[in-house]
């Protein structure tokens, strides 16, 4: 199965709504206010920053603790081309994989670096 761009997209949405279902309340409040892109891949320019080719997920902006302290608002940004060529094409996979990528990079905004996640199974 390869579902096209639109399916993507309602299949991604509908796993981050039950995921922040699924939050604590105070977070899930918190959650709720940050703004959620999908992108097929990591365009160029985010590219040229640094950003791999094949990367799931990226969060950017301030913190929830900075929050104010960027002129960009916070937000994540789900690679969902990417999502679906790591789960090869399992749509029960690629859900799995945007809950933990979607979780990953909200842990981000909390303040959680690359080892706190992993230490939570969210690498």
């Amino acid at each position: 199965m390869n579902p096209d761009w639109k399916r993507l997209q309602e299949i991604a949405l509908a796993e981050i709504e039950a995921t922040l279902t699924g939050l604590p309340k105070p977070l899930r409040e918190q959650a709720q206010k940050l703004q959620v892109t999908f992108e097929s891949v990591p365009n160029t320019g985010l590219q040229a920053d640094g950003i791999e080719a094949d990367t799931l997920g990226l969060f950017t902006g301030s913190e929830f603790a900075d929050e104010g302290a960027s002129v960009l608002p916070p937000q994540i940004m789900l690679f969902l081309e990417n999502l679906w060529d790591f789960a090869e094409g399992d749509e029960e996979i690629f859900c799995a994989e945007v809950h933990t990528t979607f979780l990953h990079e909200l842990g981000h905004f909390f303040g959680l670096d690359e080892d706190d996640l992993t230490e939570r199974g969210l690498d």
